[in-house]
């Protein structure tokens, strides 16, 4: 059983007391116990199966498993319950009662020590990578033309992002005259009914009804990322988009508090046209995902999985590299296998202060003080408005416009690895510093469609 312990609570010590108490069999299974440092309580937990258990298609059996598990703890957990199972198999349990990192570890431990238990881990809350700033600017800079923008305005003279599809895995939508338009029918994957705000779990309204909590107003994190990958341009107002002619899938994971990694996965899944049990499949499967959220920790096997069946299907998978001013590879969905992950940069073409860096960043874009589509309501949904957020969270979605820009220039025949390759390959040095590590350097639309259009034989 692979129980580190190094860096799992704030005392190792109770890890390792963790570790000698739960001595495993030899057909244990792996325990990850990365996710416990994320909060001081747990809730929800992702059980993997060992190929061929019947526990994932009799539930009776799995409660059974769950009650075993902890049967010999001295825990108020309130009783584990079976939620679902998620589109990659594994099922997702959760607590009457949370328990803390110790008591939410012990019971890890015991679940994993059932032969038809492969690997058990934390259900992790990821939240926005966002950093909210001055209400609006009067000017887009990252679409401009100087040495530190996406260098995009030669781009759009071959290629706007027509036949192509973003899903935004967010917040939801709110409605936008310079959203509306480009967006296509989406999905709400929040299952708690508490954290989606809405009164009720999974259907098919994406609409974001606000992610206030505690007094704070409600950041419409979604709708910005989405103006801009694909606001509406050459119409007289507002705002451009780096793929204005995309359309949009908002897939929503995130609501009070954040979202679970389990939503997020099958959200992920949905989006890139897989099969969520339960769940009709996605009509306008995308061809790019973005991912402007993020939490501490290694990239957990669901995650991972579900990046990887993304991958399977053709879209690329871009991801917030977080706002912490830390290494990325501390920081998942950032950190897994296959994702491309950007930092953000100011106007001046430097790592802004905030960005996360190192040798897992692929590339970078900007990233402060960026304008674009927002709601002016305060806790519920107002009026269609404009602001101006910094973040890694808006660095993310410049990059998905450019994907979708390549893709649509090459007439959707590259292959995820290849625009990977391409956004590497074409990137920019950056005018300014990063010495931390930002990747290949600030990306190059122009470049990046030119490239596309030759691999492609376009």
């Amino acid at each position: 059983m692979k129980m580190s312990c190094k860096e799992t609570f704030q005392s190792p010590a109770i890890a390792c007391v963790l570790v000698a108490m739960y001595s495993a069999p030899a057909h244990a299974g792996d325990v990850d116990l990365s996710g416990l440092v994320q909060s001081d309580t747990h809730q929800q937990f992702i059980v993997h199966l060992r190929e061929g258990s019947a526990l994932g298609e009799d539930e009776g059996a799995m409660q059974a498993a769950l009650v075993r598990a902890g049967s010999g703890l001295r825990m108020a957990t309130g009783g584990m319950q079976v939620l679902r199972q998620m589109a990659t198999g594994p099922m997702v349990v959760r607590a009457g009662n949370a328990p803390g990192r110790a008591q939410a570890g012990a019971w890890m431990a015991a679940m994993a020590s059932d032969p038809d238990v492969e690997h058990v881990q934390v259900d992790r809350i990821l939240t926005p990578a966002l950093d909210p700033n001055d209400p609006r600017l009067n000017e887009q800079w990252g679409f401009s033309n100087s040495a530190a923008s996406l260098n995009v305005r030669s781009a759009w003279d071959k290629a706007t992002g027509a036949g192509q599809v973003v899903a935004i895995i967010d917040t939801g939508r709110t409605r936008h005259p310079e959203l509306d338009a480009n967006t296509l029918p989406g999905y709400d994957f929040i299952s708690n009914g508490s954290m989606a705000g809405d009164g009720n779990g999974r259907d098919d309204n994406p609409d974001d009804v606000g992610d206030s909590q505690w007094g704070r107003p409600s950041s419409w994190h979604g709708t910005h990322v989405a103006g801009t990958v694909a606001a509406a341009t050459n119409n007289g107002q507002g705002v451009a988009g780096t793929a204005f002619n995309a359309k949009l899938v908002h897939v929503r994971v995130l609501g009070k508090g954040g979202g679970y990694t389990s939503d997020i996965a099958d959200g992920m899944v949905w989006a890139a046209g897989g099969t969520v049990r339960g769940i009709p499949r996605n009509a306008n499967p995308a061809k790019v995902l973005n991912l402007s959220l993020g939490g501490q920790g290694a990239c957990d096997r669901a995650s991972q999985a579900a990046v990887d069946g993304a991958i399977q299907n053709g879209a690329t998978v871009v991801v917030a590299a977080g706002n912490s001013n830390a290494d990325v590879s501390r920081f998942n969905p950032a950190n897994c296998r296959g994702v491309v992950a950007v930092a953000a940069t100011t106007s001046r073409g430097a790592r802004a202060g905030f960005s996360n860096y190192g040798r897992g960043i692929t590339l970078a874009a900007p990233g402060e003080n960026i304008l674009s589509t927002l709601n002016s309501g305060r806790t519920s949904p107002g009026a269609p408005a404009y602001a101006a957020y910094n973040g890694t969270s808006m660095a993310a979605p410049h990059v998905a416009g450019v994907v979708a820009l390549m893709q649509s220039a090459a007439d959707g025949k590259l292959t995820p690895g290849q625009v990977v390759d391409i956004l590497k390959t074409t990137a920019r040095p950056l005018p300014g510093d990063c010495r931390q590590g930002c990747g290949a350097g600030i990306a190059n639309a122009d470049g990046a469609v030119d490239k596309a259009m030759e691999v492609a034989g376009q």
